[in-house]
């Protein structure tokens, strides 16, 4: 009888011992490295070889950034089609636009990329990046009411001297990837001198990718030999800004920027066909 009550208890103890161990299992190996993740030992050199180039991630939490490429790091360029996001903040302000819905038509001028050459909206027009509709609402905002607001939001040098529909394009606006990455900061933070909604509506339309455990959020812009992407990810419990600008295209620029993320398990998911 004895025996029997040993050996009961002996399985009771193995069970609540077996309970402990599961109620108290370690975080994945990805998650553990994400919240764990130390910008001052990132090494992103092997993104980098033979080509110029500059990468910046910050921990809009934490307060902490990396930076590879420090001197192009703060070097101007022309914002090129990065600078879509703020010309749509500043035509849903001022009512140029009126949605992220709202059509502009195609001129029915033929143009070098094919899915330009169609109606858009404000928001299939920042996924396609179709020029001529952020130069027709450009023109809508007006010069002095874009001077006004490149001014209020600080953005690079603020010189729009260039033409109303031309001043971004390798033209006379100019900003650095450290500015870059402190705009998406602002952006991400709702921080900027913009309606709420108006905000929430021009991040909404950048979203790139949306998983379970992160969401992508970003723009790219080239010209003149220069490959930009910037933006912003927003992981479990982490969100940072990023900014990367290359003598590149801008899909090199991209497809550096979200191998450096998922290398670092910001994006665990990218490239597994998910």
């Amino acid at each position: 009888m004895r025996k029997q009550k040993n050996f009961v208890f002996f399985l009771a103890l193995i069970g609540a011992v077996v309970l402990l161990i599961t109620s108290v299992q370690p975080p994945s190996e990805a998650n553990a490295a994400k919240d764990n993740l130390n910008l001052k030992k990132l090494e992103v050199d092997e993104f980098f070889t033979n080509r110029d180039g500059t990468f910046i991630l910050r921990d809009m939490k934490k307060e902490k950034t990396f930076v590879y490429n420090n001197e192009r790091a703060n070097q101007r360029f022309a914002p090129q089609s990065t600078f879509k996001v703020p010309n749509s903040l500043i035509g849903l302000q001022v009512g140029a636009v009126e949605d992220e819905y709202d059509i502009k038509y195609w001129d029915g001028v033929k143009r070098e990329i094919e899915v330009w050459n169609q109606d858009h909206t404000l928001g299939s027009a920042m996924r396609n990046s179709v020029v001529w509709y952020y130069q027709a609402m450009a023109r809508d905002i007006g010069e002095n009411r874009m001077k006004e607001w490149v001014q209020k939001i600080s953005y690079g040098n603020q010189d729009i001297s260039g033409g109303i529909d031309q001043f971004w394009l390798s033209s006379s606006l100019k900003i650095s990837p450290i500015e870059q990455a402190d705009f998406m900061e602002s952006l991400y933070k709702e921080n900027l001198p913009f309606d709420k909604d108006v905000m929430k509506t021009v991040k909404r339309m950048m979203i790139q990718e949306e998983e379970d455990n992160y969401t992508l959020y970003g723009k790219t812009g080239q010209g003149s030999g220069i490959g930009w992407y910037v933006g912003f990810i927003e992981t479990d419990n982490r969100a940072y800004s990023f900014a990367t600008n290359i003598a590149g295209t801008s899909t090199d620029a991209k497809n550096i920027t979200m191998d450096i993320l998922k290398k670092y398990n910001l994006m665990p998911e990218y490239g597994q066909g998910t």
